[in-house]
């Protein structure tokens, strides 16, 4: 009986592991428009775990879509100010894969001049632009790539703006990290 017992533990404990193996955090932004979700990369470790942790923490959910600019990029989370880029805290190494690239949808962390190229953590950008932004390829990381929403990323994209490309009506965004199959993030992308 206790064979029995202990071999019913093994296969649950196993069971479970690969069933917590099978998730995967995506990124979920909802804003008034509609729902956007990012597929994390890999590749990224650093930028992913941060973008989840910022997440997580509900960091984002005071912020907007500050900088929404037609076939080029919607930008959100801290504004474009000096002191949203000079907190160590919220700076991150660059992660450059070259297989990771600004085509359309794709998810990449902002940052200003700096000469080594540091992301600013709490800075998001999505790529609008159908063609691509490859001119930012190897100067900005690319972390995520939208799989679901980007109809509403258009629309973000589209709405009236002032002379500093800030949505003249705010785009509130709330962020969250869901944990999906992989055949249910297939589903989202069909």
């Amino acid at each position: 009986m206790k064979k029995i017992v202990f071999v019913f533990t093994l296969l649950s404990v196993v069971c479970h592991q690969n069933f917590a193996q099978e998730k995967i955090p995506v990124g979920l932004i909802e804003t008034p428009l509609g729902e956007i979700f990012i597929k994390l990369h890999d590749e990224t470790p650093r930028h992913k775990a941060s973008f989840i942790q910022l997440a997580q923490d509900g960091y984002w959910d005071s912020l907007t879509f500050n900088r929404v600019i037609p076939d080029f990029v919607a930008q959100g989370g801290c504004p474009d100010t000096p002191e949203g880029f000079s907190d160590p805290e919220y700076l991150l190494e660059p992660e450059f894969d070259p297989q990771l690239t600004h085509i359309y949808g794709a998810v990449g962390a902002g940052r200003d001049d700096n000469p080594g190229k540091l992301s600013a953590r709490c800075q998001y950008y999505i790529v609008q632009n159908k063609d691509g932004l490859h001119r930012l390829d190897g100067d900005y990381t690319v972390f995520g790539q939208v799989i679901k929403g980007m109809e509403i990323v258009n629309k973000i994209v589209a709405v009236p703006r002032d002379n500093n490309n800030k949505p003249e009506r705010p785009i509130t965004l709330k962020m969250s990290i869901i944990h999906l199959s992989k055949s249910e993030i297939n589903a989202l992308m069909d």
